[in-house]
């Protein structure tokens, strides 16, 4: 690394200071000098002495005390020892703003001329050159990285932590093609910034230089990127004649299986629960019969279908579908489950993973945008472009869920996903190296294909050309299916999915497809150029008409809402409303007459987009326009979807249906959502899957209630499976001994409560007995709401309770952070307390010491107001089936047993749970609730002896926990 490269000597700062105001102060330096040969060369800290007191969340964030800085030396001194180490070098920082403006203060209170050199941000580096790090904290990026950072929050040790990171994407950068970095280097030229000088300097560096790898990437239009094509995958067992499997049976294959897997993994023990589920789902392969399987934390279900579906699929040479409820599901079976498998199976298999087609990266799309710098917000673009451009060189699926984009991201990767109505298909110049054909590609050799179950249903709806065709189904989270297939089956309608296809056909004379297409035109060479062009700009006028109806309509389909405070800032449903085919509001024929004119409109932009395409297409110039024509085609199919969808909608004349809609008070109408979803779907479910496939395994910890399959049954359509002996069912024992582990408390005499707010007796006690718990578990706890305004209600004089004693309050929508980054944070504080609501409930996983007490505060039954469920209960009653038993607490005993799942996640986690709802006492249907758990210790008291009585439970189990190890 000679030349201007070596020249660069780079300083990293950090401060410590008493707040985050332009006035605080500063308490602590840190100083890590990194020499032109990339070591650190020299560290300088100290502590400063301030002139306020610090405050005691900054000791305790910090770590520094009064003590500390009383001797100190005052902030003259220290910036007389740090200023001439800040001669000519590069300054760097995490979030270096912040440390830079208290420096550039620091330099003027002492006398110092400002610093004027070149500021660099490892935040900017790390998400450039690590794109799918999940966190850019420094805690998190140093244990990623395996870099030592003994003291977090305090200068010295951020500095150096910082440091080593620093070095560590500098070497990254380094080993990038010359390719990437000039790619990088055009993006921020027209910047005008100090990361524009650095890929410059870095570029120049690299041409220099001999490239010692040039073969290990694909370079191609100019990109270097990580695949090759994809037409030369080959089949999984290409030219292996006979078949592995021929000559052996399902337990044969199993046997030598777990022989493979103990030889692996020296901790590995058998499960009988795993074993019988392996046999039961191999069974309802070989005798084309449905099964519904509940097994519980710790069975081992992923292997318990997986390897069974291998089996079959490779001896009988037909592809076993396999399908979850969320994503992150996917990701652990191709992350976790799919790689073990390779290594034990003793013949070569594929399974691949098939996402909804949104989530792959249009390669045409991407480069078209960059090249034509079609940036909205242009700082937040630039920094997603250069993450992506880097990403191409890492990437072999082109998966969105790759990437941490931050905040913006998600509108930028609108512009650029794949889609099928703007795909050139076989015509396209990146057809070869398309992420989604790859998929496709993949999913069509593979033996198992991981799906999930959003696609299941895009595909029935597609006509069943987006999947291969299968015959075997395994539904993963199938306590979910019925939900999923209301959502895919209906109508949903957003505010903004209509405005998108308006302004990506249209913003202004200058922005949209349709400008750009004008552009092509008014500079070729066709007679009929001008008279497309002057159609193009007859069908504005139209498309700002339908915006402005849009706008009118949203607003006026938002007022019609009654006003609800009890829901998340931004939660959906914080307004909701339940329109009636048979009640429409009074102001529906102002509606209708919006609708009306927005249908009109629209249906004019599209038949004069239509005809412009088709003329183009047949005339035999080419505007090398094919691309943008496509993309127009397919926004043009967009907008004929959604006017068909609100007209749908604007009808509500279907008794079939329930309409409704929704919306939140901070975004008002633009927050708008329309559902039109049918009230049962249990007959398509039947007809897509249960009548037409030869085999659908369901599988979920939580599908019984009161040990019954019942509800289950109904549900998803599998009544007449059940009474033509084609349905098996089978409840799997729990591996875990949950007497032992676990311990049920109901404090019997707690103040009952009615509806989504506590008076102020039951918010005070709830709030007493949490902060009491809490104390006595070490915090380790999670408390799990029903309502959020009950969350509200806890927070702020929880958080004050706690403090004192050291726990931290976390809460859902009251501390920023989607689920995981709030479920990080609560494993990476040791003393913490979780408050969540719905989405809390499962699917969060924080096995050991992280969790050691569960709260629940009441049973979960959904709100009975809410759409969907009000047009169950109503079919129920004119059935005369009573909906509360058939409907509200089969759901509310699924969901408390998700609930319940979160406390034991292995055979050595143990733990408390708290119900403070004593309807499960009190009521005729709480013991459905109780007989409904996997058998822990249960015990009712008054509410007094509860915190003696858990504090007396745990220092048992740490006794018996330490005479085990003794």
């Amino acid at each position: 690394m000679k030349g201007t490269y070596e020249l660069m000597k780079y300083a990293v700062l950090d401060f410590e200071t008493t707040g985050n105001q332009p006035s605080d102060e500063i308490i602590q330096v840190g100083l890590a000098i990194i020499d032109e040969d990339l070591s650190v060369s020299k560290i300088y800290s100290s502590y400063v002495k301030p002139n306020v007191a610090i405050p005691p969340f900054i000791t305790g964030l910090t770590g520094i005390t009064e003590d500390d800085v009383k001797d100190a030396p005052d902030l003259d001194m220290v910036m007389m020892e740090m200023v001439p180490l800040l001669n000519d070098v590069v300054l760097v920082g995490h979030n270096v703003a912040f440390d830079f403006n208290y420096l550039q203060s620091a330099l003027d209170k002492t006398g110092y001329l400002p610093f004027t050199g070149r500021i660099l941000d490892t935040m900017d580096f790390l998400k450039i050159i690590f794109p799918s790090l999940t966190s850019y904290q420094l805690g998190q990026v140093s244990s990623e990285f395996e870099v030592q950072h003994d003291r977090p929050h305090q200068a010295d040790s951020d500095a150096l932590a910082t440091a080593l990171i620093f070095i560590k994407c500098l070497e990254e950068i380094f080993g990038l093609p010359l390719l990437t970095l000039q790619r990088l280097s055009d993006l921020f030229a027209g910047e005008d910034s100090d990361l524009g000088w650095f890929f410059d300097a870095m570029l120049q560096e690299k041409e220099r230089q001999f490239d010692a790898n040039p073969n290990v990437f694909t370079y191609y239009r100019q990109y270097a990127l990580q695949v090759d094509d994809w037409m030369e995958m080959i089949p999984p067992r290409y030219g292996i004649d006979s078949n592995p499997l021929s000559m052996m049976t399902f337990e044969q294959f199993m046997d030598e299986i777990r022989e493979r897997l103990r030889a692996k993994l020296p901790q590995y023990e058998e499960r009988e629960a795993q074993n019988i589920m392996q046999n039961e789902v191999m069974q309802a392969f070989q005798e084309d019969k449905h099964l519904l399987v509940e097994a519980g934390t710790g069975t081992g279900k992923s292997l318990g279908y997986l390897l069974p579906a291998i089996y079959h699929s490779v001896k009988q040479d037909e592809k076993v579908m396999v399908s979850t409820h969320t994503i992150n599901l996917q990701e652990q079976l191709r992350e976790r489950d799919i790689p073990l498998l390779t290594e034990v199976v003793p013949f070569p298999f594929r399974a691949a993973v098939f996402k909804g087609r949104q989530h792959y990266l249009c390669l045409r799309k991407f480069e078209h945008k960059i090249n034509r710098r079609d940036f909205a917000t242009p700082k937040e673009d630039v920094m997603i472009a250069a993450q992506m451009i880097v990403w191409l060189t890492q990437t072999e699926t082109g998966d969105d869920e790759e990437l941490n984009m931050g905040n913006r991201g998600g509108d930028f990767w609108e512009t650029v996903a794949s889609e099928s109505d703007s795909c050139l298909g076989r015509a396209c110049p990146w057809f070869r190296k398309c992420y989604y054909h790859r998929a496709k590609h993949e999913a069509g050799i593979a033996d198992v294909v991981i799906t999930n179950h959003s696609k299941l249903f895009t595909d029935i709806q597609a006509g069943h050309q987006l999947l291969p065709s299968y015959e075997r189904l395994v539904i993963d989270e199938a306590h979910h299916l019925e939900d999923v297939a209301g959502k895919h089956l209906g109508l949903q309608l957003k505010y903004f999915t209509v405005v998108h296809t308006l302004t990506r056909l249209y913003k202004d004379s200058k922005t949209g497809q349709l400008p750009n297409l004008r552009g092509l035109l008014q500079s070729a060479k066709n007679e009929k150029a001008s008279g497309w062009c002057s159609l193009i700009d007859s069908m504005y006028h139209s498309l700002i008409e339908v915006k402005e109806n849009w706008d009118k309509l949203s607003e006026m389909l938002f007022t019609l809402m009654p006003d609800r405070s009890d829901a998340a800032p931004g939660d959906p449903g914080q307004f909701v409303l339940r329109l009636l085919p048979n009640k429409k509001p009074k102001e529906w024929d102002v509606a209708a007459d919006l609708e009306n004119q927005i249908y009109v409109a629209l249906g004019d932009v599209i038949r004069k987009g239509e005809r412009i395409l088709s003329e183009i297409k047949d005339e035999s110039d080419d505007f090398g326009a094919e691309g943008l024509m496509t993309d127009i085609s397919g926004l043009l199919k967009d907008a004929a979807n959604e006017r068909e969808g609100l007209r749908f909608f604007i009808k509500l004349d279907d008794d079939e249906t329930v309409y409704w809609i929704e919306g939140n008070g901070s975004y008002r109408s633009r927050s708008l959502q329309i559902f039109a979803v049918p009230i049962d779907v249990s007959a398509q479910l039947k007809s897509y899957f249960f009548d037409k496939k030869k085999s659908v395994v369901m599988t979920s910890a939580t599908l019984s209630v009161d040990k019954s399959f019942q509800y289950m049954i109904e549900q998803l359509g599998l009544e007449e499976a059940a009474s033509e002996d084609r349905l098996f069912t089978s409840m799997l024992p729990s591996p875990f001994n949950y007497r032992d582990q676990a311990l049920l408390v109901i404090p019997r005499d707690f103040p009952s409560v009615k509806g989504s707010v506590g008076d102020d007796h039951f918010v005070s006690t709830l709030v007493q007995s949490l902060a009491d718990t809490a104390i006595v578990t070490r915090g380790r706890m999670l408390v799990l709401f029903t309502s959020y305004r009950m969350l509200r209600q806890v927070y702020d004089p929880l958080k004050e309770l706690l403090s004192s004693e050291g726990i931290t309050v976390i809460g859902q929508g009251m501390d920023s952070g989607n689920r995981s980054k709030l479920t990080r944070r609560f494993q990476g504080q040791s003393a913490s307390v979780l408050l969540g609501t719905s989405s809390f409930w499962e699917g969060v996983d924080i096995p050991g010491e992280a969790l050691t007490s569960l709260a629940i505060v009441r049973l979960p039954f959904q709100p009975p107001n809410h759409p969907l469920i009000e047009a169950k209960s109503e079919r129920l009653q004119r059935e005369k089936k009573n909906p509360f038993m058939k409907l509200s607490v089969p759901q509310a005993v699924i969901r408390f047993k998700q609930g319940f799942g979160r406390l034991v996640r292995s055979s050595q986690d143990r733990g408390i749970v708290v119900v403070y709802d004593t309807r499960i006492l009190e009521s005729y249907y709480g013991k459905y609730f109780l007989y409904s758990l996997p058998g822990p210790k249960m015990e009712h008291m008054p509410l007094g002896q509860m915190v003696p009585r858990i504090s007396e439970w745990l220092i048992a189990e740490e006794q018996e926990g330490s005479s085990l190890a003794d």
